[in-house]
Formats: C-alpha cells, sequence, structure tokens
C-alpha cells in the first residue's frame, strides 16, 4: 500500500485525474480500482470525482510495480536536468503567480518530435527550480505551465503560471478573451485603408501544417477577425499594430497575405527570398503587448485587473527599419 498526500497544487482536482497524472498508470485501471475500493480516500471509500482538498491522505492498494513513477531515479533524473540548465530567460514581468517571459523567434515553447529539450518550458522549470520556487519530486501532478503559445519563429510575450490556481484561472481568462493581445507586423506594401477590422473564414490542414482563408463561410470554417492599423511606411514596406479579436492558428500571417499584404521574412504565406537578403530570418511578428481586462467572479490574479506590459521596442529586431 502507498499514501499519497494531496498538496495545495493538486486540490481541487478529480480523484480520478489526479490518479491518472500521478501515477501514470491507463485510467481504466484507475476507474476499476477505485469501484473496488482499492483506492479510498482518508480511508473512506470514494468515487471517481470526488473532489481532493489540500492535506487529503489517498490510500493506494495497487500492485507495487504501478509505484514506478514515484520512485528511484525519475525524479532524481529530473532535478538532475533542471539543475544542469542554465536558464535563459527575457522576463517581462514576475510575480508569486505568473511570470511574463519575451520569447525570441526561433525558439519553441515546448518540446516536439523535431526539437531537443531545449525550450522555452524547460529553461522556465529550471529557472523556477533553482530558485526553489518549484520541486518536480515534491509535486504530484503539477508543473509550472505556459498558458498561452506562439510559433516558433513569431517572437512576443508567454504567460507561465507558477501554480495550480493561476493556471486555472489564467486559462478562463484566456478562454472567455479577457486579455487583449496586440503585435506589430512589417509588412510588403502599403495596406489600404490605412486601418480596418477585417473578417473572413479560416480553415487548418493538418498535414501540410498550413491554414487557408476565405471571404466566405466554407466547409469546416470558422470565422476570423483581425484588426490592423499602419503606424509607418518605409518605401514598400508598411509597419502595423495587429490586435487579434480571435485566435486561429497563423491567423495574422494569412490573412494579412489574403489581402495581399504578406508578412516581411515570411516564407510559408509569401515569396521571401528578397527578404532573407535583407537579413529577415524570421516573419516580422512581434506579441509585444498584452492588456489583462477581468471581469466576472473574483480571483488570486484579480490585482493584475487593467495592466498592461510590453516589450520595449529596441528588442525587436525589425523595427530597425522604421
Amino acid at each position: 500500500m502507498r499514501e499519497l498526500t494531496v498538496g495545495k497544487n493538486d486540490a481541487g482536482q478529480r480523484l480520478d485525474k489526479f490518479i491518472t497524472k500521478s501515477l501514470k498508470i491507463p485510467a481504466t485501471l484507475i476507474y476499476k480500482s477505485i469501484r473496488l475500493k482499492k483506492i479510498k480516500v482518508n480511508r473512506k471509500r470514494a468515487e471517481n470525482g470526488t473532489l481532493l482538498a489540500e492535506g487529503d491522505k489517498i490510500q493506494c492498494f495497487l500492485a507495487e510495480e504501478l509505484f514506478s513513477a514515484l520512485d528511484g531515479e525519475a525524479g532524481a533524473l529530473t532535478r538532475r536536468s533542471l539543475g544542469a540548465i542554465t536558464p535563459s530567460l527575457s522576463i517581462v514581468y514576475e510575480d508569486e503567480n505568473i511570470i511574463l517571459l519575451n520569447k525570441r523567434p526561433g525558439v519553441s515553447v515546448h518540446e516536439d518530435e523535431h526539437e531537443s529539450a531545449d525550450t522555452l518550458i524547460t529553461h522556465l522549470q529550471a529557472y523556477l527550480y533553482q530558485r526553489g520556487e518549484y520541486d518536480p519530486e515534491a509535486e504530484m501532478s503539477f508543473a509550472p505551465a505556459l498558458c498561452n503559445r506562439i510559433d516558433k519563429n513569431t517572437g512576443g510575450i508567454v504567460i507561465a503560471a507558477k501554480n495550480a490556481e493561476a493556471l486555472r484561472v489564467m486559462n478562463d481568462k484566456i478562454k472567455h478573451r479577457q486579455i487583449d493581445k496586440f503585435y506589430l507586423a512589417a509588412v510588403h506594401g502599403v495596406p489600404r485603408p490605412a486601418e480596418a477590422t477585417l473578417r473572413a473564414y479560416h480553415t487548418k490542414d493538418e498535414r501540410t501544417k498550413t491554414v487557408r482563408i476565405y471571404d466566405r463561410e466554407v466547409r469546416g470554417s470558422r470565422e476570423i477577425i483581425t484588426r490592423y492599423r499602419t503606424l509607418a511606411v518605409r518605401g514598400s514596406t508598411s509597419l502595423i499594430e495587429v490586435e487579434l479579436l480571435t485566435g486561429r492558428t497563423h491567423q495574422i500571417r494569412a490573412h494579412m497575405a489574403h489581402i495581399g499584404h504578406p508578412l516581411v521574412g515570411d516564407g510559408k504565406y509569401g515569396e521571401n527570398k528578397a527578404d532573407r537578403a535583407r537579413g529577415y530570418k524570421h516573419q516580422s511578428l512581434y506579441s509585444y503587448r498584452l492588456r489583462f481586462r477581468f471581469s466576472g467572479e473574483p480571483t488570486v490574479l484579480d490585482y493584475l485587473n487593467g495592466k498592461e506590459f510590453e516589450i520595449p521596442k529596441e528588442e525587436i529586431y525589425f523595427l530597425k527599419d522604421f
């Protein structure tokens, strides 16, 4: 028998979800074990949906080999790997709940099948571990996490949560569009009119990892709304500010290309051979400003309401041309 103690970052979860993440064993086995009273809470029978509170004791009468995720070198290796990383982060803002990071173009936010572990999330977790704010061995199912994602070759502000409550609240605020996101982009040509709110329809091709934009609704499409205003014009290139009123994959890149103004340096939705010769290694797009605009029930993050955060212009490489 093993006993697990529910910590602060695990409180509020369903029993089945907590056990699945903590022990990393199949959900079907979890459900069966709870039904057969092989998993109890505070030595009492529980249900799959029992909500856990901080300090609850969970008794697991399971085969010993199922506890391998909690034993041996797994946690030590995680500690060693996080301790060996020299964190490279550009911090825009930080408090006890969240941290805002300036992700540089070319940096991946998460590891995938093509990327190493040298990602924004691993550097964040190493940073917090080395400061004593995160211990992977002490946490049963929580790890500091990113609340929003930015394409590898796009730069800008990424929101990260240090604890489970902040992650839950921030994800809810993003879902209900209570965070305004503003981008800077350099585009080919001079948009007419100088500012506008664009509406179109968006489809995604998972095979090619590209999207298509339509003026009318088509099968499988979703509406997109993109607002832009022109800030400066230099020759045949314009600097625009874009506000995302919907958040779809490659929305700004594809939508601006659709109206005849592809981003400078974007080889996927435009021609970038000449742009590369000018020194543009990535699409000229930066999520440079965000504003928290919260409403609804009180939360632990209400102190952020009304606050704006912005990346200094000198840190956005393509602004040198304007």
